[in-house]
Formats: structure tokens, sequence, C-alpha cells
């Protein structure tokens, strides 16, 4: 790695639901200081408007992403690679810490279903945060979500 800095891919099959929204997540509580990433096994061509919907009710923006195919170089590239839901299709390489997530898939749930997948990212990523050390501002807690973690 050239960066300092930890580098974090998120993965799933389609790139479309859980894996952009913990990318926005993550990237709204760590700012700069973390690469964030996303891609899938077998990435959708647009995504889900109502992960897109339930992002925005906390005023992240994840319009503007786009699903991206996942490479064996994006994989390599990573610090931290978090699955959720891709199983044995996504590449390993030693040196690549790998952490699995069990989240329910968004694809074709309402907005009620969704929010909870959105609420078990979000307190993944306040621990992930946690445990590289990284803290989150008193700001950052929105209402609805778990209380943020802090070391």
């Amino acid at each position: 790695m050239t960066s300092a800095k930890p580098s974090v891919l998120f993965v799933c099959v389609h790139n479309a639901g859980r894996s952009q929204m913990a990318q926005g997540l993550l990237t709204h509580l760590a700012g700069e200081s973390i690469e964030v990433r996303s891609a899938g096994t077998a990435p959708a061509d647009t995504i889900n408007p109502v992960a897109v919907q339930a992002m925005a009710e906390l005023g992240i923006d994840i319009t503007d992403h786009t699903p991206r195919v996942l490479t064996p170089d994006t994989v390599e590239t990573s610090t931290i690679v978090i699955t959720m839901g891709c199983g044995d299709t996504c590449p390993y390489f030693p040196g690549v810490s790998y952490r699995d997530w069990k989240l329910d898939d968004p694809a074709g749930q309402g907005i009620e279903q969704v929010r909870a997948i959105r609420d078990q990212i979000d307190t993944h990523i306040r621990a992930l945060l946690t445990e590289l050390g990284l803290r989150i501002s008193p700001d950052d807690f929105r209402a609805g979500l778990s209380e943020p973690h802090r070391p």
C-alpha cells in the first residue's frame, strides 16, 4: 500500500444497496481519514432507490454512486475487505484483512426494512471506526441510530 491511511472495501453482490449504504456512512463519519470504496460481484445497473431514500433521511447523499464490478486489484489494494453476502465469489489475498457482515439484502424491501439494515450497518461502521482508533464526534450522532462508540 502506498497510502498511510487505511483503505476499506465493501463488497456485496449487486453493489446497489448494502455496500453503497456502508460506503456512504463510513465516508460521512470518517471523512478523509479512510479511503472508502465499494464493489459488487455482479453489479446492478443502478443503486436501489429505497437505499438512497434511507440514506437521504440521514442527510447522506449516495445518488451519485455507481455500482462497480469487483476486481482482484481492488481487493489486493485494500487494507480491510468487508463482505456482505457475496460468499465465495470474493477473491482472497494474503495480507488483506477480511470481515463478513451478515446483513439482509435490501433489494425488493420496503423503507422500514431498509432502515433496519442501514441501522445495522451503522452499528458495524461505528465498531470498525473504534477498532481503527478513530473517534466519532457527538455531532455525528443521528436520531434513530445507535449511540456512537468511543474508545
